[in-house]
């Protein structure tokens, strides 16, 4: 891959960019038998996406709750569990950034702590009629402080939903960059060939659309922030957060936008 890099004072490099090829097995034996080599690899993956995937969270005081939410993957209880974290503060930053989604459940869930009423999110629109994603309200343990909500063009899905509920109900401020505008709801389905030697697979296949409060869809669109605002190149190549740094402004919170990088650094897969 050729790339073009525009370093922060205006020059141009042009840098060669390599796949880096790592050669797996054809075959691999999960049972553990013999020398159950290939279940430990397998293992030691999953463990390094659980924790690349975790959610973080920074707490400012009494005044702010900073979360950072890389997609939707939590259940109910820990929900529950982090909000209960939330309401103990004055205000919410929720980090959207990158995003790309996850369980509707989680959305569902996560909704019913900001609306002091049961909420139709939005209608599904497939081939055959379907049941609306609802939110069930937490009534008098809803999140009543203020909520800043960070999203940019890696937000998606539940993300998305998220983010143009908060505006739709005027419940939020949204900050950062238009998102990804990838809302349509699909449905795995799981498959495997073979019966000593099994080999698994399986397709998603898109079955509605998702229509919001307004009548309108994200696909293809995404949603706008109230605010639009970008790191620059300069603030990317010295790992400053600005837009973080300007919603905890907003919550009358004074954060350096070098401190503020260094909350979530960026992590890579080892």
């Amino acid at each position: 891959m050729v790339l073009i890099v525009r370093k922060p004072d205006g020059k141009e490099e042009q840098h060669d960019v390599m796949a880096k090829v790592r050669q797996g097995k054809q075959v691999m034996d999960l049972s553990g038998s013999g020398s159950g080599g290939d279940i430990w690899q397998v293992l030691r993956e999953a463990e390094q996406e659980d924790r690349l995937d975790r959610h973080r969270f920074v707490e400012i005081g009494e005044e702010l709750f900073i979360w950072k939410m890389p997609q939707f993957d939590m259940g109910e209880a820990e929900v529950d569990d982090m909000m209960s974290k939330v309401r103990k503060r004055k205000a919410l930053i929720l980090d959207l950034r990158g995003n790309g989604g996850g369980y509707v459940r989680m959305l569902e869930r996560l909704v019913g702590h900001f609306i002091d009423r049961d909420l139709k999110i939005a209608d599904l629109k497939g081939r055959k009629e379907m049941k609306p994603l609802m939110a069930k309200t937490h009534g008098d343990k809803v999140f009543k402080g203020q909520v800043f909500v960070l999203v940019d063009s890696e937000s998606g899905s539940a993300a998305e939903l998220f983010a143009r509920i908060m505006q739709l109900e005027k419940r939020g401020l949204v900050i950062g960059d238009r998102t990804s505008g990838k809302v349509m709801q699909s449905r795995y389905h799981g498959h495997e060939l073979g019966v000593d030697t099994v080999s698994f697979y399986g397709v998603s296949v898109t079955n509605a659309d998702v229509i919001m409060a307004d009548g309108q869809s994200l696909e293809n669109t995404g949603v706008v922030p109230d605010q639009l605002m970008l790191p620059t190149p300069a603030d990317m190549a010295a790992k400053r957060d600005p837009v973080l740094a300007h919603a905890a402004a907003l919550a009358g919170i004074k954060l350096d936008p070098m401190k503020a990088g260094t909350l979530f650094p960026l992590e890579w897969r080892k």
